[in-house]
């Protein structure tokens, strides 16, 4: 698992507990999800890379560093994907959005993809995509898969929450994809939901449960 990375900083752990209990409303829920991917996007970005510009302060001309918020695209997984782009959108907001729609069929746990819309000039672009949960794994690979060809210049895959068992399918399906997370559960039930977990993501943000 050395291309999985915990984020463990205090912030995102105490916010993370608060959205877990399932007492929390629907605007809490999706308020503390905008924080916490905010301050997820902080570790997410840590290595993006650089580089020079000259500028003119107020006393002479320097070169500074800059990223290219251009470069950048955030894929959300349709539709709790959607809860984490506002936050991260706070940090890089000249990043471009891709959307993916994919549901899992509730017989087989396998993705059925519905929709799919990228930016142009894909090859130029580091990925970031995005789902609140990694649970089974089948949907992140798949929509890595899509992704892929493509033929961007970086994917990386960020969840609120991961099961061992989704690590698992989505490291042996790409290798290459580092995957970020604020915390990997025990395991999943007969359901394919995670546990201790929080529910289902999409029906927590969107108030449809």
């Amino acid at each position: 698992m050395s291309n999985v990375h915990v984020i463990t900083h205090p912030l995102v752990q105490h916010k993370l507990t608060l959205m877990r209990r399932k007492d929390a409303s629907t605007n809490s829920f999706r308020r503390l999800l905008g924080e916490l991917s905010t301050l997820m996007a902080y570790e997410i970005t840590r290595d993006m890379p650089l580089s020079d510009l000259e500028i003119e302060t107020p006393l002479e001309t320097m070169t500074g560093r800059v990223i290219d918020g251009k470069k950048q695209v955030l894929v959300s997984i349709l539709r709790a994907g959607n809860g984490f782009l506002d936050g991260m959108l706070n940090v890089i907001p000249g990043a471009r959005i891709g959307h993916i729609g994919l549901y899992r069929d509730p017989d087989t746990l396998q993705p059925v993809e519905y929709y799919f819309k990228m930016p142009s000039e894909m090859q130029e672009r580091d990925v970031i995509v995005v789902d609140p949960m990694l649970a089974t794994g089948n949907s992140a690979a798949a929509a890595v898969d899509r992704i892929k060809k493509l033929s961007p210049r970086s994917i990386k895959f960020v969840c609120l929450l991961a099961a061992p068992e989704g690590v698992a399918t989505l490291q042996k399906a790409h290798p290459d994809v580092p995957i970020y997370t604020a915390a990997i559960d025990r395991e999943l039930n007969e359901h394919g939901y995670i546990l201790p977990g929080l529910g289902d993501a999409g029906d927590r943000i969107f108030g449809t449960k």
